[in-house]
């Protein structure tokens, strides 16, 4: 049994820089034909300069013309005229809140509206789409439900701002989807497949260790149900975070899970398993070229139902289930 991807699409993606670019953004440029770059390096990307230079370098490093960086903005405040002038160069801006992940010290931490208010006007007059990472600095379980608050705030003041609502892990936000015509969602393929339990449950998992982290079984039922549905307001990001062996695998364990070699094998045989193959096209591409308006490059993905055995490291980052076996494999 053959399985066939077009133009799959990962719009949330760490390709981070320097050494760690260089040995990983292979992987997701041979299995994708585009992702959303993520912007929180050190420095964070917030100018053009930054910009075009980070885009050259994952264009250079990957040599395939097949595969599209789509390229974000770390949030601040922005001018009208800034933004104007680089809006054909960026597919989203991205807003991190202070502190809650890796590389987001200087993110938000004021939520009022007349501070955010000159950005995010500008942003829904020049048709800049807004994507958040939505935690607060609550108690590490409640991060993503106490922020769906602001979520109503955000998408209730500024109703022509398309919102994405990154990798979220909660029933709460789901909930929303349906309420906000702007709303949107990134769901990544860890949280459809595990629960906390899975990480802390035993023996604590580092290499499933990531924020924001995996919730309860009833919240990864409700992302199961949208995603396997194929909700339209719903696409693949998978929020693929790589980090050295030995900063996972480390007292302060980095937060990351790293998915971006075996992505599309392990939604395979996800969907396979609940029987809905048929909708893992419109989430792993078609409902993005929907949202954000964009035209893929073209890339088929051949997938074969035959054993596939997860590395146990690529280029010394450890994949989630690494050593595991997969049902699923990519051949073409």
């Amino acid at each position: 049994m053959t399985l066939t991807l077009k133009d799959p699409l990962d719009m949330h993606l760490h390709l981070r820089d320097k050494d760690m670019l260089k040995n990983i953004a292979k992987y997701s440029s041979k299995n994708f034909s585009g992702a959303l770059i993520m912007p929180n390096l050190l420095p964070p990307i917030t100018s053009i300069d930054a910009l075009n230079r980070y885009k050259n370098e994952i264009i250079d490093i990957t040599k395939d013309d097949n595969f599209t960086p789509y390229m974000t903005l770390f949030f601040q405040q922005y001018s009208y005229e800034f933004l104007e002038k680089i809006k054909d160069d960026i597919i989203a801006i991205k807003l991190y809140p202070a502190g809650v992940t890796t590389n987001s010290k200087n993110g938000i931490s004021n939520f009022d509206l007349e501070y955010l208010r000159p950005t995010l006007d500008a942003m829904s007059r020049l048709g800049i789409v807004l994507c958040v990472h939505g935690e607060s600095n609550g108690f590490v379980m409640d991060r993503e439900q106490e922020f769906c608050k602001i979520y109503e705030k955000l998408a209730s003041n500024f109703p022509k701002l398309k919102i994405i609502m990154e990798h979220i892990t909660t029933k709460d936000s789901v909930d929303l989807l349906d309420r906000y015509e702007n709303l949107f969602a990134t769901i990544t393929v860890h949280h459809l497949l595990i629960t906390l339990d899975d990480v802390i449950g035993g023996s604590l998992d580092p290499h499933l260790f990531c924020k924001p982290i995996a919730k309860r079984q009833e919240d990864k039922e409700a992302l199961l149900k949208v995603a396997l549905n194929a909700h339209k307001k719903v696409m693949f990001g998978s929020d693929s975070a790589p980090h050295p062996r030995d900063s996972k695998e480390a007292p302060g364990c980095a937060a990351g899970i790293f998915t971006a070699p075996i992505a599309l094998q392990m939604l395979s045989e996800l969907f396979d398993n609940h029987n809905s193959l048929s909708n893992l096209q419109p989430f792993i591409s078609d409902n993005a070229k929907n949202i954000y308006n964009i035209r893929a490059s073209k890339k088929e993905i051949v997938l074969k139902k035959e054993e596939f055995i997860i590395e146990k490291s690529y280029d010394g980052v450890v994949p989630m289930w690494a050593n595991k076996s997969l049902k699923w494999k990519i051949i073409s």
